[in-house]
C-alpha cells in the first residue's frame, strides 16, 4: 500500500493563490475557515490554516489554530538536522515581530549558495500563494513531526 504524506498531499496545491481585491480564494477561505469561521477574506494570514487543512485531510494532528507558533506545541519536536521531507513541519519567525511566525512543510535545504544555505519550506500564502520558498536558519524556531 502507498501512503501518502502531508507532502505529497501539499504539493498538490503548488500554485493556490489568494484572489486580490474584494473577492476571496473560496478554497483558501475554506481553509481559514475551518479553524477560525468568522474570517471574512482570503487576506487573512493563512499559513497555519494551509498546514491545518492538509493535516485535517489525512487525519494527523493538527493546532486548531491560525497562529503559525502554535505549531509549536503540535506533534513531536524533532531537531532540525533529523527533519525528513514528507514528514515534518517547521516553525519560524517573522522578524521583526516577536509573536508572529510562518509555518509550512519541510522541504529539504537549498544549497546553491554554498556560503549562505537556507531551509526550503513548502507552504501557503508565500507571496499570496502555496510555494515552496527559501528561509534563513536563524529563523527556525522548531521542527514538528506529525505521525
Amino acid at each position: 500500500m502507498i501512503q501518502l504524506t502531508a507532502f505529497d498531499l501539499a504539493q498538490r496545491f503548488l500554485g493556490l493563490r489568494e484572489v486580490a481585491g474584494n473577492v476571496s480564494n473560496a478554497q483558501v477561505l475554506a481553509m481559514l475557515r475551518l479553524d477560525d469561521a468568522s474570517v471574512a477574506g482570503d487576506e487573512t494570514p493563512w499559513c497555519s490554516a494551509f498546514v491545518n487543512y492538509i493535516a485535517w485531510l489525512l487525519r494527523l494532528p493538527r493546532s486548531h489554530s491560525l497562529a503559525a507558533r502554535s505549531w509549536l506545541g503540535v506533534g513531536v519536536p524533532i531537531a532540525l538536522e533529523h527533519a525528513s521531507i514528507g514528514f515534518d513541519v517547521i516553525i519560524l519567525s517573522r522578524p521583526p515581530s516577536p509573536t508572529a511566525g510562518h509555518v509550512g512543510f519541510y522541504a529539504g535545504e537549498d544549497e546553491s549558495d554554498a556560503d549562505d544555505t537556507r531551509v526550503r519550506v513548502l507552504g501557503g500564502n508565500q507571496g499570496n500563494a502555496v510555494s515552496i520558498a527559501n528561509f534563513t536558519w536563524e529563523r527556525v524556531l522548531g521542527v514538528r513531526r506529525l505521525a
